[in-house]
């Protein structure tokens, strides 16, 4: 899953070379597109909740949710592939963050608790998904009520960052995938220049 970035994938979408693509998803540069603070200010999270991070990847989202849960609050990190949550746990530790829970999913299925999520975070890994309104739906049974889940990913045309042309999902397709699941769009920000960001809800 881990598929913040673009780069040469094996088995699920990951990379061979590991090292170079996280490396490649921590870059500066793509601080300056993804805007990972302004991302996690809209989610709104408030102290003590739970928040779950799919596609974790190495934490680029996860360590940040962290400190807006605090330490009351619980991270899930989930990913499929067990090489990028060995990278995930080393940053834990040196980042001393007592309130994430590393992880290993299924390609199919989050292997989340039900009802445990206030927040459900996709970013740039729907594509990965082999079955995006069944996971989905799998996913909405996490949700606490009053949860949201928010997915943010490419625009389908062609960008300067992400997948290849024919990987990206549309806006308009997601959104298919997501009334098809159960889930509605409640909101929306526009302040991404190359992704989409939704917030729904069941």
């Amino acid at each position: 899953m881990a598929a913040h970035g673009a780069g040469a994938h094996g088995q699920h979408g990951n990379p061979a070379d590991l090292d170079a693509y996280i490396a490649r998803m921590e870059e500066p540069e793509r601080a300056r597109w993804q805007k990972p603070d302004e991302v996690v200010a809209a989610l709104q999270l408030k102290p003590g909740q739970v928040a779950c991070d799919i596609g974790s990847g190495p934490g680029y989202f996860s360590l940040r949710l962290a400190r807006a849960v605090g330490e009351s609050g619980h991270v899930f990190a989930v990913d499929v592939e067990p090489r990028i949550l060995k990278a995930l746990r080393k940053r834990i530790e040196s980042s001393q963050a007592k309130n994430i829970s590393p992880v290993l999913a299924l390609a199919d299925d989050p292997l989340l608790p039900q009802n445990a999520c206030d927040l459900i975070l996709i970013v740039d890994t729907y594509h990965h998904f082999p079955d995006g309104a069944a996971y989905l739906h799998r996913l909405s049974r996490s949700l606490r009520p009053g949860g949201k889940m928010v997915n943010i990913d490419f625009h389908k045309r062609e960008l300067p960052v992400g997948p290849p042309l024919e990987h990206k999902v549309s806006r308009e397709a997601f959104l298919k995938d997501a009334r098809a699941a159960g889930l509605k769009p409640v909101g929306e920000h526009e302040f991404l220049p190359y992704q989409y960001f939704l917030v729904l809800q069941p």
